[in-house]
């Protein structure tokens, strides 16, 4: 699995880190001198770790961008699997008709919240979560299926918020032994 850090950025996300730079100007925490060269640093980068290179020792400039990205992983009658080092959004979709969608994220870069959001049809959604972690399970609607939840916290970091339906289906929820 490829590191997030070496992902290749977009126009946009470079924008947006320039847009940063010119808030962190006005507010006095870089020189404009700074933020020329922090500019055409900015401008140049090839990866996210160029880019986050920027902004690394100014306080509360962060690229939002990435922390509230929403994902939809749509899964029809096969077998989606996430495990290892992946990002995982503050946002999480899970389309699943007649298949299996299986989600570890005990190796994942995990946000303090991650809301997600179930569409299951005849189809098994299982969720690995990290020791610590809590889970709320109370907004998912089942009809003829299951919701297996065996981690039975409401308490922890980080904590997943799931809601949406269960048509025919099974949830799991476990950590690892």
């Amino acid at each position: 699995m490829t590191d997030p850090r070496e992902l290749r950025v977009s126009d946009a996300e470079r924008e947006h880190v320039v847009s940063l730079l010119n808030k962190a100007v006005g507010r006095g925490m870089i020189s404009l001198d700074e933020f020329t060269a922090r500019t055409d640093t900015a401008l140049a980068a090839v990866t996210r770790a160029d880019l986050n290179a920027v902004l690394l020792d100014l306080p509360g400039m962060v690229n939002n961008e990435l922390a509230h990205a929403r994902t939809e992983l749509k899964n029809t009658m096969s077998t989606t699997t996430r495990k290892g080092h992946w990002v995982v959004p503050r946002e999480l979709v899970i389309r699943n008709t007649l298949g299996t969608t299986n989600l570890d994220f005990t190796a994942a870069d995990v946000p303090p919240i991650v809301n997600v959001d179930l569409d299951v049809s005849l189809g098994t959604v299982k969720l690995l979560l990290p020791a610590g972690s809590s889970v709320n399970a109370d907004g998912v609607e089942i009809t003829a299926g299951e919701l297996k939840d065996k981690v039975h916290n409401s308490v922890g970091n980080p904590h997943f918020q799931l809601k949406g339906s269960v048509r025919g289906g099974t949830v799991v929820i476990k950590r690892k032994r």
